[in-house]
C-alpha cells in the first residue's frame, strides 16, 4: 500500500490538477493516501488544499509554520504516512503520477534475494528545464556520482518509491534530499532505476536555481562522503546467545 507525499511551497496553482491525477492513478494501483506537506506557503496552498481535503477523503495535510525546505517536508511527509510503501513527487506538476505505476510494477518485479531491500528511483529521460538547470544539473550529478560512487545519474528527480521503514532509517540533515541514494547504499539498501517523464512547468515558479544549489553543495558532499565511508562493515551481523550451553 502506497502514500504519496507531496512537498509544496507556494504551488497554489497547481494543486487542484496534481491531486486530481494522482487519484486517477489510485484507481488501479494502492494509493491509500495522498500527504501534502505545505512547507510554509504564503500564497493560497494551504486555503486550495484545505478546500481539496474536503473533497477528497484520502487527502491528508502536514503545514510547517515558516519554509524549512524539501528535505524537512520529506522527512514531516514520511513520518505523517502510514503506508508500507512511500512514494515522493514535486507539487509543480513536473512529475506524471502516472509514473507512479512504473516505480510499483519494478519494485514488485525484481530478482532479488528474499531478504534484500530496494528502493525504485525515477530518473528523468528527457528534462523540460531551461539550458542553465540542465548543466547546472548535469555537472553537480556528475560530481556527486564520481565521489559518492552511488550509481545515480539523477539524483535531483524527486519521484521515488522507498520502503517507509527505510527512508525513516536515514540520518537527517538539510539538504539530504540530494543525496537520498547514497543513504540508502550506506544502510544496505539495493536501488534499481528506471526511466519517468519529466513535464514543463506551466505555473509557478522553481525554488531552485544554481547559486542556491552550488553555495551549499560542496559542504554537504564532503559531509556525506565523510557518513558514507564510516558506514557499519558489510559482514556486521550481531548474534544474540540465548541459552548458555552446558559444558
Amino acid at each position: 500500500m502506497i502514500s504519496v507525499i507531496v512537498p509544496v511551497l507556494n504551488e497554489a496553482e497547481n494543486i487542484r490538477a496534481l491531486v486530481e491525477e494522482i487519484l486517477e492513478e489510485a484507481g488501479s494501483i494502492p494509493i491509500r493516501e495522498i500527504v501534502y506537506v505545505d512547507d510554509g506557503s504564503t500564497d493560497d496552498t494551504l486555503a486550495r488544499l484545505i478546500d481539496q481535503m474536503r473533497e477528497v477523503p484520502i487527502l491528508r495535510i502536514v503545514h510547517h509554520d515558516r519554509a524549512l525546505g524539501q528535505s524537512a517536508a520529506f522527512l514531516s511527509g514520511a513520518r505523517a504516512a502510514t503506508q508500507e510503501l512511500l512514494v515522493f513527487m514535486d507539487g509543480d506538476l513536473q512529475n506524471d503520477p502516472a509514473d507512479i505505476a512504473v516505480l510499483l510494477e519494478r519494485y514488485r518485479l525484481p530478482v532479488r534475494a528474499s531478504n534484500t531491500r530496494i528502493a525504485v528511483l525515477g530518473q528523468r529521460a528527457v528534462r523540460n528545464d531551461s539550458t542553465l538547470r540542465k548543466i547546472s544539473s548535469r555537472l553537480a550529478n556528475g560530481l556527486r556520482a564520481s565521489v559518492l560512487n552511488d550509481g545515480t545519474r539523477d539524483t535531483g528527480c524527486s519521484l521515488k518509491l522507498i520502503r517507509r521503514e527505510d527512508f525513516l532509517a536515514l540520518p537527517y540533515f538539510d539538504h539530504v534530499h540530494r543525496f537520498v541514494p547514497a543513504m540508502l547504499l550506506r544502510i544496505g539498501v539495493q536501488l534499481v532505476h528506471v526511466q519517468v517523464s519529466h513535464r514543463a512547468r506551466t505555473h509557478g515558479r522553481s525554488k531552485y536555481g544554481f547559486w542556491n544549489r552550488a553555495m551549499v553543495g560542496g559542504v554537504d558532499l564532503l559531509g556525506v562522503a565523510w557518513l558514507v565511508r564510516r558506514r557499519l562493515p558489510g559482514d556486521y551481523l550481531p548474534r544474540e546467545i540465548m541459552k548458555a550451553e552446558p559444558q
